[in-house]
């Protein structure tokens, strides 16, 4: 037998994110194309699986590695294939050119390197303007020269051009001044490049989504709102219409019952106030489960919300069964997902859930929607024979 954790992964909720990210998008007025951001695996989703959820609805596809582009090339994705951070060798851009990939550009050395590759055509350019993140992007001050580059490279019109910044603040709470000093600045960049007003423009992340339509142009790029977590810490995920994509889960696998006093785990962090049912969870740090999550951090058993105890060690952690009393060795656990928001985890962690997500372990198996029924439709076969 397997070890008991595994992580489920709801496509249909992958894809009605991305459609209800579609849709807030339209509400500024625009019919806005949205790349579907899959980087870092998906967000620790699978690409390849969120590539097949997607395939036949995105309107592109954004992500960092060449490699990631190219194996989506090869599962049959024709749409947009956008490289996040662009290229980082003349090299790369052979590849670039044989897959059709569009590119980030957000410095001057990048457009030196377009100009020595001497492609036989120009890839399609996201170019990025610096706008206060202070991150990536081009500043005021070269963009005389990224235009004459552009200009060399005949990649300013006809579509291929497309003008990008990204927001920092849009998740604050602060209402529209949280974007609009960047938009100022953004216009401002652009007061000596009339062309510019014919140009396509990307600008909204998911917290603009979501919060500011009107920022939605030409294309936008929702991210962690496509696997069901929320940008903002004061709104939760189902408020939004989001649908938790992943539910990392597992059972309990031995119980402990203890005085008033005991200790439960390493440093002996946790002490029980009273006789305490404890149940060992087959969950820890080396499966992703944040070592840092404190004492108290919620988790559901069998249905019912309770809370951990003491330290997440290396492969178990502890919960407290004290209150349930039909729960028991075996009972299923949720540690974030269905039942149990990973924002909600994520907060008691003093973390994000994009951090969650992308620090599962290699070694959690996951799986599919479809391919656990699939497997529970042969298990229920195979005992209908014997």
């Amino acid at each position: 037998m397997p070890r008991p954790i595994e992580a489920v992964v709801d496509l249909a909720a992958l894809r009605h994110n991305y459609l209800l990210a579609r849709r807030r998008a339209a509400r500024g007025g625009t019919a806005a194309r949205a790349w579907a951001v899959v980087k870092a695996n998906a967000y620790g989703h699978g690409l390849l699986r969120a590539a097949a959820a997607l395939g036949d609805v995105a309107d592109g596809f954004a992500l960092l590695d060449i490699d990631e582009a190219v194996r989506l090339r090869q599962a049959g994705i024709r749409q947009p294939i956008l490289l996040l951070e662009g290229f980082f060798t003349v090299a790369d851009l052979a590849a670039c050119s044989e897959h059709e990939l569009s590119v980030v550009i957000h410095c001057l050395d990048q457009l030196q390197m377009l100009r020595q590759a001497r492609l036989p055509r120009c890839p399609p350019i996201h170019l990025k303007l610096n706008s206060g993140m202070n991150r990536l992007g081009l500043v005021a001050g070269q963009l005389p020269a990224a235009r004459e580059h552009l200009a060399a490279l005949a990649c300013s019109g006809g579509g291929g051009l497309t003008l990008m910044t990204h927001f920092a603040e849009a998740d604050a709470d602060g209402g529209e001044a949280c974007i609009r000093w960047q938009l100022e600045r953004f216009a401002r960049m652009l007061d000596d490049w009339p062309q510019a007003a014919a140009l396509p423009v990307s600008l909204a992340n998911s917290a603009a989504i979501l919060r500011y339509p009107a920022t939605a142009r030409d294309w936008v790029r929702p991210g962690i709102m496509l696997y069901g977590g929320s940008p903002f810490a004061s709104e939760d995920a189902a408020s939004l219409g989001l649908r938790p994509v992943m539910t990392l889960r597992s059972t309990i696998l031995a119980l402990q019952e203890i005085a008033a006093g005991e200790r439960v785990g390493y440093g002996g962090t946790f002490v029980a106030a009273r006789p305490t049912r404890v149940g060992i969870v087959a969950c820890g740090y080396a499966d992703g489960y944040p070592r840092h999550a404190p004492g108290g951090t919620p988790i559901v058993v069998d249905g019912q919300r309770t809370r951990t105890l003491g330290r997440v060690s290396m492969d178990m952690l502890a919960c407290d069964l004290t209150d349930l009393p039909a729960a028991g060795v075996g009972s299923p656990v949720v540690l974030w997902g269905e039942g149990m928001p990973a924002d909600e985890v994520a907060t008691a962690a003093g973390t994000i859930s994009y951090e969650l997500f992308c620090a599962l372990a290699r070694r959690v198996p996951v799986r599919s929607v479809g391919e656990v029924a699939q497997e529970s439709s042969r298990a229920g076969s195979e005992e209908g024979n014997e």
